[in-house]
């Protein structure tokens, strides 16, 4: 979950501990980095976006020994907490700890639904601008989909998932400065649906920053006859054309130079 929280001893304004010093707070798991036995249960209880006080008797908080020098013993202590998202990835974390062979033998509902809290992790990872964690999270989910299907049903339960995943992993890695990457996922996607727009989008993208001009057109061509009025697509084709330019410029220019190195020369 994400939180903020304060602190207060009783009768005391000011607050003797505060998470909120950051403008977007991480990720918190209850039991690993919320230890404190009144503050697990209170959010337990709270939806998102929910703000609420909690009072915890010794019992709940830091018990009869306290801690010193902030805390006395036998200290009642009053929380102020926000809950600003959650994410239930107990099911997900459990499915993690099995075995291949285990994760197996589970129905697909199971399997389907741990590998979509891992891709929600992922997107709120890269909501937040850490695309290497997030681009993790993307390939556990994509791990927990590796299964074989018994039915065409089945693949097509499997893909449904899968493409968001590979298209997620292809624009993380385009952030990540990693087209050849970018491309791959992209190319991945591409054959679970050959006319996917982001997907060929992706692709397109990620040629244009390896210089590939000619895959780089064919590629958002593609795209731009599935949506023609996509405003991306159509921006990423002038950029692609100005470049290109650029590129012949530069081409000409080197070549004019070494006919008039050779000129000299002879």
């Amino acid at each position: 979950c994400t939180v903020t929280y304060s602190g207060f001893l009783e009768h005391l304004d000011e607050p003797f501990c505060v998470n909120h010093y950051s403008a977007s707070p991480g990720l918190m798991k209850l039991g690993k980095d919320i230890t404190l036995r009144g503050l697990e249960i209170g959010v337990l209880t709270m939806k998102k976006g929910e703000v609420a006080r909690f009072v915890f008797t010794p019992d709940y908080a830091y018990g009869q020994m306290g801690c010193p020098p902030l805390i006395p013993p036998n200290a009642t202590v009053m929380f102020e907490v926000e809950l600003l998202d959650f994410l239930d990835s107990a099911e997900s974390d459990a499915f993690f700890t099995l075995t291949a062979e285990q994760q197996d033998t589970l129905p697909l509902e199971k399997v389907l639904k741990a590998a979509d809290t891992e891709r929600e992790f992922g997107n709120y990872l890269y909501r937040q601008g850490s695309f290497e964690p997030a681009q993790e999270r993307y390939k556990r989910a994509l791990s927990a989909l590796r299964r074989s299907p018994s039915s065409e049903a089945e693949q097509r339960q499997i893909n449904a998932l899968k493409l968001p995943v590979l298209l997620n992993l292809s624009l993380t890695y385009l952030k990540l400065e990693c087209p050849a990457r970018a491309l791959a996922y992209g190319e991945k996607a591409l054959e679970i649906d050959q006319r996917n727009a982001k997907a060929l989008f992706r692709c397109g993208q990620a040629c244009l920053c390896m210089t590939e001009y000619k895959k780089a057109r064919d590629f958002l061509v593609r795209a731009q006859h599935v949506q023609p009025f996509n405003e991306d697509i159509n921006n990423e084709l002038k950029k692609l054309a100005s470049c290109y330019r650029n590129y012949m410029e530069k081409e000409k220019e080197m070549c004019c130079r070494m006919f008039v190195s050779l000129n000299c020369s002879s």
